[in-house]
């Protein structure tokens, strides 16, 4: 049973001209608009390389040349392989995968014979909002026994972390089965492990309530990028059956520029204006700083 785990810190990444127009020209036509329609550079900087990972993956892991590669979204947005289909035997079970970027890093997940789910989040505080003030607000997505734990965590500080480490196990959920904005958060309950939650850790201990019923069938991965963001994988059943073997913890690998873009190979021709437009989003804050 494969799995694949890759990560990119898009935060640190400045990227030169030809790295942004090579990129641009290794995504789809309609994944290179949509990205450049974005507001802010950090924001453009994510969603390219979360197709480039996505790409990367189908070409290197399931052997499929970069050209052929298509990929569309579900109607709730989930990415997907559409041409040329997966082929597989009784002995190759189909892949699964997924991508979450927010804060500094884009992230994959990618496993054979189990649904996946990612999702990452940066410790921080959102708005001007105070920490109580934001939790009352968010009252709703949780559980009392989720806010009980979230708020014996200690610090203000490590009640946000707890907080934002419910909401990646329950974003991670969501994200694997496709249901989108409609599922009501509360349905899905988390028990956290009780193993402290470190950096060069992998924690599998984290059990999931759905309907206030205990579901052993579904798997939640925890761990930390850096101090500052969690990311939770949630592997279930392929099937009703659950069958898919127990697969090993696996960490995050994160990749350079290099590596992200290794076996990329251009799908469009390049597009200079497209560089004019991203340098002019990633100077604009320097340029309201000086005003």
């Amino acid at each position: 049973m494969g799995s694949v785990r890759w990560g990119f810190r898009c935060g640190s990444w400045t990227p030169s001209r030809s790295e942004w127009l090579f990129a641009a020209r290794c995504v789809q036509q309609e994944e290179k608009d949509r990205i450049g329609q974005f507001v802010f550079a950090k924001d453009a900087k994510s969603a390219m390389a979360g197709r480039l990972l996505l790409r990367k993956f189908v070409c290197e892991v399931m052997g499929i040349p970069w050209s052929q590669i298509r990929l569309n979204r579900s109607p709730r947005g989930k990415p997907y392989l559409a041409a040329p289909l997966q082929v597989t035997t009784g002995s190759d079970p189909p892949w699964s995968f997924n991508i979450s970027h927010q804060g500094d890093y884009a992230v994959l997940a990618a496993q054979q014979g189990m649904q996946v789910g990612v999702d990452v989040m940066k410790t921080t505080l959102p708005g001007s909002n105070s920490i109580p003030e934001f939790f009352r607000i968010m009252t709703r997505q949780f559980t009392a026994h989720e806010w009980s734990t979230i708020q014996s965590a200690g610090s203000e500080r490590q009640q946000l972390a707890a907080f934002y480490r419910h909401w990646t196990l329950k974003e991670s959920f969501i994200k694997a089965i496709g249901t989108g904005l409609g599922f009501n958060l509360q349905r899905a309950e988390f028990h956290l492990s009780p193993e402290l939650l470190t950096q060069g850790k992998v924690l599998r201990q984290t059990k999931m309530h759905l309907d206030e019923e205990p579901d052993d069938l579904w798997i939640f991965e925890e761990s930390l990028l850096d101090v500052d963001h969690h990311v939770a994988v949630a592997l279930g059943p392929a099937d009703e059956a659950g069958s898919a073997p127990l697969p090993p913890p696996a960490a995050f690998t994160l990749l350079s520029f290099g590596e992200l873009i290794a076996s990329a190979s251009p799908l469009t021709e390049e597009d200079a204006a497209y560089w004019d437009s991203f340098r002019m989003k990633a100077e604009a804050p320097q340029r309201q700083k000086d005003t």
